[in-house]
Formats: C-alpha cells, structure tokens, sequence
C-alpha cells in the first residue's frame, strides 16, 4: 500500500503503532511483571497501538500450560491496567499469549522457547521481531542473554530485529556496571539494548524539556546569574514492605539517585540539544552527567539515615532495624543526601541538593529550582519580612504539574508583600489522563526508539559520581559512624538539615 503522500512522519500528533512483533518476559511471576508490564501491555493494545498479531511469550520456573499463563495476566490487567477492560481487546489479545517452562540453566528449556517464536512468526505474522525483556535479578543477566545466543535467538537481520529490555539495578558500583555492560554487548549491539527508568518514561519528566525549550520565559533565567540553588526529591512515605531482600545492602542512593534523580538532574541542568534525536539528547546528558563534581568534605556535604518508628497514615510503624529479614546491625541507609556542582559556565557556583528517602512525610517527586533574592531596593524590610524567595517546582508525582511562587501585594493600604502560587496541574489542562510510564517506555522499545532510555556511557558516568559518597560512607561504617536515625513521618535526619543550613538555605516541605 503506498503511504499517504499528505501525512508527514515528523507530525507528532499522528499515534505511533508497533509493527509486527512480540516479546517475550522472564521473570513473569514477580511483582514488576504483574504491576507494570503486562497491564503495560494491555493498555496498549487497548489504545490501538500494538500489532494485531502481537505475541506475549512468559518464561518461568511453572508447571504452567498457555491457558495458565493467560489467567496470570488477565488477573495482572483486571487488577492494575490503567485502561479499562475491553473483552475483544482481551480475545484478540490472548490469543498470542504462550508459556514456555523452565530455568535458565536448561537447553531444552529455550530450545523450546525457539521452537515457539519461530512457530508465532509462522501464525501470528510476527516477522521475527522479538523483544526479551529480564524483568529479573540482574545476577541472572548473565546466564539468560548467554541462552539466548547459544540457541540463535538473538541474531538480527535487515529485515527483522531482536532487542534486550533490563531493568536496575544496573550493578552495584562502577565496576558491577561496567562488567554487566560487558555481558550485554557481548550478545547484544548497543542499540539493541534498552535499560529501563521508568521515571524517564513519566509525562512530567518529558515535560521538563519542553518547558525549557518551547518557551523563552525560562531559558534566560536558567542560569548562575539568576538560579540560587536546586532541590531534586523523591520521598516515599513507605517502609521498605517486602522487599528487605532486595534492599538491604542496596539503600536509598544505590536504588534511586544513582539512577532516578541523576537522570532528572542531567535534563534539569543539560544544554539545549540540537533535536529531541536519542543521540543528540544523549549527547547533552553525558556532557552534563561529566561535568559534575563532588564537594571536597563529604561529611558536611552528604547525609545519610534510617528511618525509627513512628507514625505514618496514621498508623504506628516500626523502625528499619525492626523489619523482618533486616539484620539488627544494618548500615543500609534508607535515606541519602548528596550535594553536587556542574562544572561549567551555566551553573558555576549554584548547588544541587539530591536526596530521596523511605516514611518521610508524604509521597512526593519535584524538582524546585529556587531563585536568588531580588534586592527589594524600593521596599522597607518590614513589607517585605514575609517574602521568600521565588521559585519554580516541577511535581512529577503524585500531583502532576507546575507552580511558580513569587510575590504579590497583599490587598490593604499597606504596601506588604507576600507569596503567592501560580499552579499549572495536568489533569485540569488535559482532557486525556497520562498514560503510564511502562507504556511509553515499552511501546518505546518496540519501535526501537531509544531516547527515554539511558545508554552505559550514561550508567558508567553516574556511577563514577555516587561511587566516592558510597565509599565514603562505608570508612563511616568502619569507624562506628552509621545512618542516622529520623523518625518515621518526618522529613529525614537533622544531619540532612545541617548540610543546607551550612550554605544559609533550608530544604523545602512539599
């Protein structure tokens, strides 16, 4: 069929449909596969934009038949899915499902799961393209893609296309990174590998670049000359739950500002790119991520702590140390801090204030970026004793949006200044409710659009920034200096708030 001589591939308004393929998902027991994926999925094809023939392939260590499989993700959809449930969305769609069992160790295993993707290329129109997404322990990485060659299941072509999704952790340190992104390209050509924030796929996250670049309000002000200081939070207000195993040993810089918070700060703080292109955005994100420096005294310029018991929601809870499979004597930190600087002539001077913790006072992911203080020259001290400074937050969770807080005349005969918000919020502006995360990011995946998705040059450089604080912290632990303890609902330890009232700044209370 030849293509519409009217449409133009560049018109952003036009949905992007998945051409023929499939994917296949390990791990497909697990929380992530259950919560994210495959309700991921369905609300795709829900919305129209996977293939008729797409095909979804679980592998598990189950004595699970096709029709088990499909019960798992139908109770995945009803639970989770974003969408609502449709059944000849759900019929055409399960129609693809097949459940291979087995273990990673065992030929047979994906000898048959060979035998079953070349079977839905022949009935399902796949064409050979398939996505393997390790929704599994990234010890396991290793053993899987090795499989995976060793039974022809990786190899590309001109006229078809084979790609890996991993999820982070992406290692442990520097060098856990580098050996994993070792295993990855041995298999796999770089960009046949998509690494996985789901943070990166949030509609907020995207917004920050086009509310940078798509407007000349900000630009001219996003700079040293006029910028005070930046706060990134991520703040949970749950515990750890059930996931001591995964957790302990890992904390709170490891899992979210290695990779989460580094990312929104390389597209907070990044230079304009030439295209929203994956390689000239990945080029401004390295030449951001490179240029960041650590403070010479970490012990002044980071913070770490454990969450005690407390109240959170209104219920009583325990403290971290008294969770179950957590070892009385952690040093796993539940909360971190860090101060960073960017070495270059944008930011010179002005400091990034990152930190994310578990039962602090709510649930909340912004970015504020705080300005400097105007001289107030024609104004007495007293008119303007209740001013602060200005301020522009970006909410990137759970209430989607914008404020911007300057200061306004408070009515009366008096000339007295005071803040005021101006809130942007996506659900009054948007008729059309954002889709998840995994739903760009996957669709992403099958497209092969790689922009969302951070490259190991990315990984290696924000490991080379944490790894210092990391090393630091564990001398601490050498010395007997451990996390400090903070009560569960309130906003970290009083060493966190010593670290910004040591510059005369304090952190913000969402």
């Amino acid at each position: 069929m030849l293509e519409n001589p009217l449409r133009d591939p560049r018109d952003r308004r036009l949905p992007r449909i998945a051409g023929p393929c499939g994917m296949v998902l390990f791990g497909v027991t697990g929380d992530l596969s259950r919560k994210k994926v495959m309700p991921a999925i369905y609300d795709l094809a829900n919305r129209g934009l996977l293939p008729p023939g797409f095909s979804l392939v679980g592998f598990a260590r189950r004595d699970w038949a096709d029709q088990d499989f499909a019960q798992v993700v139908h109770d995945s959809v009803k639970q989770y899915a974003r969408t609502e449930f449709r059944e000849e969305v759900w019929e055409q769609l399960s129609e693809g499902f097949r459940f291979v069992p087995g273990d990673f160790d065992s030929d047979d295993s994906f000898d048959h799961l060979r035998r079953v993707i070349e079977e839905l290329d022949e009935i399902r129109g796949t064409g050979g393209n398939h996505a393997f997404y390790l929704a599994i322990p990234p010890a396991a990485f290793g053993k899987v893609v090795s499989q995976l060659q060793r039974h022809a299941l990786t190899e590309s072509s001109p006229d078809r296309w084979r790609r890996v999704v991993v999820e982070k952790p992406f290692g442990h340190d520097l060098r856990s990174a580098q050996e994993l992104n070792g295993i990855l390209h041995s298999v796999f050509p770089d960009g046949s590998i998509f690494r996985i924030d789901h943070y990166l796929g949030k509609e907020t996250v995207q917004n920050i670049m086009a509310m940078r670049f798509a407007n000349a309000m900000f630009e001219p002000v996003w700079n040293a000359n006029y910028v005070d200081h930046v706060q990134i939070t991520m703040a949970e207000d749950v515990g750890i739950g059930g996931r001591a195993g995964y957790y302990d040993g890992i904390g709170a810089a490891r899992d979210v500002i290695q990779n989460h918070l580094l990312q929104l700060m390389a597209l907070v703080a990044m230079e304009e790119p030439v295209s929203f292109d994956a390689s000239a955005l990945r080029v401004e994100k390295q030449k951001l991520l490179s240029s960041i420096r650590l403070p010479e005294d970490l012990a002044v310029t980071t913070a770490r702590g454990q969450y005690a018991a407390g109240w959170a929601g209104g219920e009583k809870v325990v403290g971290f140390l008294d969770e179950d499979g957590i070892a009385r004597d952690s040093t796993t930190e539940t909360y971190a801090a860090v101060t960073l600087h960017v070495d270059n002539r944008r930011w010179a001077g002005v400091p990034f204030y990152l930190r994310t913790g578990k039962r602090l006072g709510r649930r909340v992911t912004e970015v504020a970026v705080v300005f400097k203080r105007a001289p107030h020259l024609p104004f007495t001290q007293s008119a303007t004793a209740e001013l602060t400074q200005n301020a522009l937050v970006i909410r990137i969770q759970p209430d989607e949006g914008l404020t911007m807080r300057f200061g306004s005349k408070v009515p009366g005969t008096q000339m007295e200044i005071r803040d005021v918000n101006m809130d942007f919020a996506y659900g009054g502006s948007f008729t059309e409710s954002s889709p998840e995360a995994y739903e760009r990011l996957i669709l992403d995946v099958l497209l092969g659009d790689p922009p969302l998705f951070p490259r190991h040059e990315e990984v290696e450089l924000s490991w080379q920034i944490l790894d210092p604080v990391l090393d630091f912290w564990a001398a601490q632990d050498t010395k007997g200096v451990g996390p400090e303890a903070y009560a569960s609902g309130y906003w970290g330890p009083s060493s966190a708030d010593a670290m910004l009232e040591r510059d005369g700044r304090v952190w913000r209370r969402p």
